[in-house]
């Protein structure tokens, strides 16, 4: 007798128990971990909220030193633009001082720098002043004393009253003026004017003051504290005098004291004096001379150079004579 084979139900109670504790258990890890989730959440939060705290603070450092490096920067940079600008100042200076050196070299090869000759001019000056001391002696009008003619009837003294002549040479410019009054024992008339073309003696504008021995000690005693305004040059004074005082029947020396000349041009001055002391044939109308005094070693010696080239051809073109003296002291 064939026994009937036993039918297993595939879902059967155990089967869906096993089933349900497994949804369950599921669900109970689920219902775990959504729990917990807002806690970790919450922490995150708090840990973000600290670390931007910090980075703000990190942030608002970094912007003050970058405020105080910019500034630092700043002031670097306008530094560096005054030092720029200095430096261009000083090759600008640099580019003047070359160029006036080279123009120096050029007026030197005019200047009288021969020393000899001037001390022997200066003591045949002396000799001759002697000569005149002594009783009864009279000058031939064509005699002339260290190389200067002292044949005119008339003198005219054109001083520069500048700073320069103040400072370093105004004693021995009233000796001078002292001096060449005595190589001529009497004269006609004279005059004292400042190199702009001013008069010494107001009194006396535009007319020749007498020559007596007590206007002589006036004028010297005058010249000790004279002032007046002067811009190294020449050129006005010895204009105004020769357009003032010139006649055809007149003799007349103009004699001119400087230490400096501050014109742009030397040649612009000789044309200006060629100008207004030629008359028809060529001849002048007045003799040019000059005294040059020396600039102390010490300070720069550019515009008494300039000074010794002008008046020495100044004299050479109007019949006169330039005399350079030395440094006071030095011999």
């Amino acid at each position: 007798m064939r026994l009937k084979r036993h039918e297993t139900e595939v879902f059967s109670m155990s089967f869906l128990d096993c089933i349900c504790c497994g949804f369950g258990a599921m669900i109970l890890i689920m219902v775990i971990t959504e729990t917990g989730q807002p806690v970790v959440l919450e922490k995150t939060r708090i840990d973000t909220k600290g670390t931007v705290s910090k980075l703000q603070e990190e942030l608002h450092e970094i912007r003050g030193e970058t405020d105080v490096l910019n500034r630092d920067l700043k002031g670097r940079i306008e530094q560096l633009s005054k030092e720029r600008d200095k430096l261009a100042r000083l090759q600008g200076d640099l580019s003047t001082i070359k160029g006036e050196y080279s123009a120096s070299q050029k007026d030197a090869a005019f200047e009288n720098t021969m020393e000899s000759e001037l001390v022997a001019a200066y003591q045949k000056l002396t000799a001759e002043m002697e000569r005149l001391m002594q009783a009864g002696y009279k000058r031939p009008k064509s005699d002339a004393v260290g190389g200067i003619p002292i044949d005119s009837e008339y003198v005219i003294f054109v001083i520069d009253t500048s700073g320069s002549m103040q400072e370093y040479n105004w004693r021995a410019a009233r000796q001078m003026l002292n001096e060449i009054l005595d190589m001529y024992p009497r004269v006609k008339g004279v005059q004292v004017m400042d190199d702009e073309g001013a008069y010494m003696f107001d009194g006396y504008r535009g007319q020749w003051i007498p020559d007596t021995p007590a206007r002589r000690k006036a004028i010297l005693d005058r010249f000790g504290n004279w002032t007046s305004f002067s811009n190294s040059s020449p050129v006005e004074g010895v204009l105004a005098a020769i357009r003032t005082f010139w006649s055809a029947d007149k003799k007349i020396s103009i004699y001119y004291f400087g230490d400096d000349y501050t014109g742009e041009s030397i040649q612009a001055a000789l044309d200006a004096i060629d100008r207004s002391n030629r008359v028809a044939g060529g001849q002048r109308r007045v003799r040019i001379h000059a005294i040059g005094f020396a600039m102390p070693s010490r300070v720069p010696q550019f515009g008494n150079q300039r000074f010794s080239a002008l008046m020495r051809a100044m004299c050479e073109r109007n019949g006169g004579t330039f005399v350079g003296l030395q440094e006071q002291g030095k011999t």
